[in-house]
């Protein structure tokens, strides 16, 4: 057990630069987080439900993070910050890493649909700031969710999503993102391959081309304008005489 933790809070150290010790993890909120909701998430599969909610709302207090206690949840979950909300539905897969302000959200209570609700993250996932998953879809192994995106279907492995509602930037995985990327948003994008797939590259490449266009047609206007401009041509009939 005593492995277990150590291991964990290195796996955490190696997402974040910023404690200087292991010590200093052990006081963040998402790890106290997950911590209690091993207890309630044993409490509540023991059917101790008050007991499991009362662990989940005191968990809630300390470290404004809640998790219900049904979800389940796999090895190195790391939640960077807090005001996080995650649904008793809910599977999470190993070493995913979810930034602050995260909604794992369900599907409208009030058609009382029971069962499966809430999403599931398969293993490698990173979801940043803000970012809203909703619905009982699945995010693909090493997919990442942009900050603020909304994603309300399914995510392929591998995929970037970014926006509202949330796209793929098409981003080939087996090429792309194999590593841990903060926030789920690459700083640098692949360059843009033949079948024009989304990245930064293609977008300056697009602008380069529209500024070229604007040029052009800035040279046609001076031509035009001074084609309008200069005097008509002077006939001159057979018989010598000027119009």
């Amino acid at each position: 057990m005593f492995e277990d933790l150590i291991s964990y809070l290195d796996s955490v150290r190696a997402r974040d630069p910023a404690p200087r010790s292991r010590w200093e993890i052990l006081l963040y909120p998402g790890v106290l987080a997950l911590g209690f909701h091993r207890i309630a998430h044993w409490l509540f599969e023991a059917q101790l439900f008050f007991a499991a909610r009362f662990v989940n709302h005191f968990s809630r207090l300390l470290t404004a993070i809640d998790i219900h206690p049904g979800a389940t949840i796999g090895k190195n979950f790391f939640i960077d910050h807090g005001f996080t909300v995650i649904g008793e539905t809910a599977e999470i897969g190993d070493n995913v890493t979810i930034y602050q302000c995260v909604t794992l959200g369900g599907t409208n209570p009030a058609n009382g649909k029971g069962g499966k609700r809430h999403p599931t993250i398969r293993d490698n996932v990173i979801i940043g700031s803000g970012a809203q998953i909703i619905g009982p879809i699945v995010v693909g192994e090493r997919a990442r969710v942009g900050a603020n995106a909304v994603v309300t279907e399914d995510v392929p492995a591998g995929a970037t999503m970014i926006g509202l509602k949330a796209r793929s930037t098409l981003v080939p995985a087996e090429e792309w993102l194999r590593e841990f990327i903060p926030y789920g948003t690459p700083c640098d994008d692949p360059p843009c391959d033949e079948q024009g797939r989304s990245s930064r590259d293609c977008v300056e490449k697009l602008e380069g081309e529209i500024a070229a266009l604007r040029e052009e047609m800035a040279v046609m206007k001076a031509l035009l304008a001074e084609r309008e401009a200069a005097p008509a041509p002077v006939r001159v009939r057979k018989s010598g005489t000027k119009d």
